[in-house]
């Protein structure tokens, strides 16, 4: 795990001094909120329906325990005693007051985090797969590039004004855990023909209004050029993207609106105008930051025969191995998922004390680490597979053994208008109620795959485009509707939902989501998933399904 150096420590701490001072002025009337709010937002503070919300980076979805403990110290003393894990693996607190910000960032400091480009048009938190550096399936640790990518963007003067907020996501996998095709920049570690690694660029991908799965700009870039080529690509959005109309800002629309050719064209050029000039990482200081992340140090172990008993004698826990436990690439060893899912917190949302929970069994159970998933969940990347019994029982006993990672329960949701001033709909209300109809362990195992995911305006904040099925909410003269896209991925087929027909009413939605369920039950062929028995037999006999009673 990464640990700040001295211009990290200096950077973070001159800032909350400098956030400090702007809290005062706005608190004495000096600030007005207009003058206030691009302030905040460069310290990731935003004002929402109810409260300031603030939310903390959590770069690459990375934490040690004494992170996640100060977390949940922040949880109790300063909010309602939780948390709300983000898409972009970060973490939110809906309800701090505005004076106590200042000193929750100091907290912050003191553990190494912050919440610098959690928000405004700049580039956000760089997110990866949360199995980095724990499945075998991976060319070498993304993680490494993730930290090469957030010291060269934090704070770099040419990209803190962008026309608008910008996403970098990268993997090592072939499959795609970290929805590296709809983001801004996607970067995948690959191997040539010669066995050299470097990165396979997608650009342009994103979500919102206008969805977009991105192009390949670049199938191989050597990695000792990966920031040089970032920044031509960035400085010809900087100069070319939009900034008359924020909704037509992002750099989706200019990769759209030029066509793949003539942007990667522009790069190119670009890129060999500045290349000579431009920062690139030294091998000495790619290595440095590599020893960071060197594995941990695994034991020589044989598969546990302890750990297949306690399979065979608690059918429970073996739900929860076939579930939310993934190989690890360490003979002996898991990685465990541990699903914010349960109907009885809003998805993603995680507790005080079982922040606390996660934290105690990272410290005695797995290398003191802890992971955020994009999807919403938490991960322990490396346990022994006889201590996976131990760590579920505890994990059980707080509401957090959950075995439902991947099924039709384990929705992604935005905060909607529970929280969100930007929000048309409640999310929260419409995914538990799916929960709570198809929560039974051995429904959801009976339908398998399924990803749900639900937005509560255009945004897209839910990433419901790139659902195998997806909930929209959208305000009808007033009134709650919520219109349904299948057949999205964000995964190594990304592909964007289709539009199936009219809005559904909020009493509508559950039963028609049953009904699509049930079809599919009746038509898939052997083993598969919704999204390809939607894909093999098209929109016509689900949207059928879905709208007749």
């Amino acid at each position: 795990m990464y640990r700040y150096d001295e211009f990290d420590t200096r950077i973070v701490h001159d800032r909350v001094s400098q956030f400090r001072g702007q809290v005062q002025r706005r608190l004495s009337g000096d600030l007005t909120e207009d003058q206030f709010k691009p302030l905040r937002l460069m310290n990731g503070v935003y004002l929402q329906l109810h409260a300031y919300m603030l939310r903390v980076a959590i770069p690459y979805g990375t934490l040690s325990s004494d992170q996640l403990r100060k977390l949940a110290f922040i949880a109790d003393k300063y909010d309602k005693g939780f948390g709300h894990i983000t898409t972009r693996q970060n973490i939110q607190f809906n309800w701090p007051a505005l004076v106590d910000i200042p000193e929750i960032l100091d907290h912050l400091a003191d553990v190494e985090m912050h919440a610098i480009q959690t928000s405004g048009n700049c580039i956000r938190n760089v997110t990866t797969d949360h199995f980095a550096g724990a499945t075998a399936e991976e060319v070498e640790d993304p993680r490494v590039w993730c930290e090469v990518i957030r010291q060269w963007s934090t704070l770099h003067p040419e990209f803190t004004f962008l026309p608008r907020k910008f996403k970098i996501a990268v993997t090592a996998s072939a499959q795609d855990r970290a929805a590296i095709r709809v983001h801004d920049i996607g970067l995948h570690l690959v191997k040539n023909l010669a066995g050299e690694t470097g990165f396979e660029v997608f650009v342009g991908g994103g979500l919102g209004r206008t969805p977009y799965v991105g192009d390949v700009i670049r199938p191989f870039l050597p990695k000792d050029h990966l920031l040089s080529y970032l920044e031509a690509i960035l400085r010809v959005y900087n100069l070319q993207g939009r900034r008359d109309n924020m909704y037509k800002a992002r750099i989706k629309i200019l990769v759209n609106a030029l066509g793949i050719e003539q942007f990667r064209d522009l790069v190119e050029a670009e890129w060999q105008n500045t290349r000579k000039t431009s920062v690139d990482v030294p091998q000495e200081e790619v290595d440095r930051i590599n020893s960071y992340f060197a594995a941990p140090p695994f034991e020589q172990l044989a598969d546990d025969m302890s750990f297949a008993k306690a399979q065979q004698d608690d059918p429970d826990f073996a739900r929860w191995v076939r579930q939310n436990v993934s190989a690890h690439k360490q003979p002996g060893y898991a990685i465990a998922t541990i699903s914010l899912k349960a109907p009885e917190m809003a998805p993603g949302d995680i507790t005080s004390g079982q922040m606390l929970l996660v934290a105690d069994l990272a410290k005695a159970y797995a290398f003191d680490e802890i992971r955020t998933t994009h999807e919403q969940n938490l991960v322990l990347p490396h346990v022994r597979q006889k201590d996976l019994y131990t760590v579920w029982q505890q994990l059980a006993k707080k509401g957090l053994g959950t075995a439902n990672a991947g099924l039709v329960s384990d929705i992604i949701a935005c905060p909607g208008l529970d929280y969100c001033n930007l929000a048309n709909t409640r999310s929260i209300p419409i995914a538990k109620r799916i929960q709570e109809r198809f929560f039974a362990p051995e429904k959801q195992e009976e339908i398998g795959e399924l990803k749900i995911k639900i937005s509560g305006c255009i945004n897209a904040c839910g990433h419901h485009h790139v659902g195998h099925i997806g909930i929209l909410g959208v305000d009808k003269k007033g009134e709650e509707f919520y219109q349904i896209t299948l057949g999205g991925s964000a995964a190594e087929d990304a592909s964007i939902g289709e539009i199936v027909g009219r809005g559904l009413s909020t009493d509508e939605v559950v039963d028609s989501i049953d009904r699509l369920v049930g079809y599919y039950l009746k038509a898939r062929q052997s083993e598969e998933r919704f999204v390809d028995t939607y894909k093999r037999l098209g929109s016509e006999p689900f949207k059928e399904a879905l709208y007749v009673a």
